[in-house]
């Protein structure tokens, strides 16, 4: 480990250990499992990982959270969040996590209080802070923590350590929720979230692993990580078309520019 890297994680564990007690919000992505498997590490069990399960969250996500908590040995606890039924995350404003991370961290509060420890705690690092992310907002009112960013953690930080240490998740693509598919203004059903997401199983199963399918009405635009390009095109061309019309989807889109994160922001600004 490198110096930098190094004194970044005695900041961490410090901070950490002067909250003496923490929940946390865990979704088994690399940023909450890097925090949870420091924090299980510095506080034991005066530390709760928390993952929260809705219909825009795979259930390949969750029992892979599962299997993740079971290895770093802390304490884990799954709760039901269903956003769906907040009429203004439904309707899918700009703003729309902000509605679920409202809901999310007010539960997690709860489950501080009952824990009797006086810190909500989330995955955010210090790279998050130029993408569009509402919910940070709803984080801010419930005066919910962001360790990783305290300590100055970039998320090349958060995958060196996580190797460092041992993690799986270390080298894992970025994920977000399957709301994070439908553009702005496209109401947000539990008919159209089961089809994206029977779409990306559909896609990982075949072996792609950076993807999304975005939700265009009749089409499915796919993004695809660079290297995933000449499989989807030249090898499984036939097959990827017929799995994702198989799951709802008339037409379907390969885009050129690949996987990016916040894509669905690119349209309005």
């Amino acid at each position: 480990m490198n110096r930098v890297l190094h004194n970044k994680t005695d900041r961490l564990r410090m901070i950490l250990a002067d909250m003496g007690g923490c929940v946390i919000g865990y979704s088994g992505g690399v940023d909450s499992t890097l925090l949870f498997a420091v924090a299980a590490e510095v506080l034991g069990n005066r530390s709760l990982a928390v993952t929260a399960t809705s219909k825009t969250y795979p259930e390949r996500e969750l029992n892979e959270a599962r299997e993740i908590a079971e290895q770093i040995g802390g304490r884990h606890m799954v709760i039901v969040s269903e956003e769906l039924d907040i009429p203004e995350f439904r309707d899918n404003p700009r703003n729309r996590c902000y509605y679920c991370k409202k809901e999310l961290f007010g539960k997690l509060r709860e489950i501080a209080i009952q824990e009797a420890v006086g810190y909500v705690l989330d995955g955010t690092n210090i790279d998050d802070a130029g993408d569009h992310r509402p919910g940070r907002t709803a984080a801010e009112e419930l005066q919910v923590r962001s360790p990783l960013e305290e300590a100055g953690f970039t998320k090349q930080d958060i995958r060196d350590l996580s190797r460092e240490m041992g993690l799986p998740t270390w080298d894992k693509p970025a994920f977000a929720c399957l709301s994070s598919r439908f553009p702005y203004g496209t109401a947000i059903t539990p008919e159209r979230v089961s089809q994206v997401g029977l779409a990306e199983e559909s896609l990982r199963e075949m072996g792609f692993r950076t993807l999304r399918v975005r939700y265009h009405g009749s089409v499915a635009r796919i993004e695809l990580g660079e290297q995933e390009f000449e499989r989807a095109t030249a090898i499984l061309r036939d097959d990827v078309v017929r799995v994702v019309k198989a799951a709802g989807f008339t037409y379907v889109a390969l885009d050129l520019q690949g996987y990016r994160t916040g894509a669905m922001n690119e349209e309005t600004m």
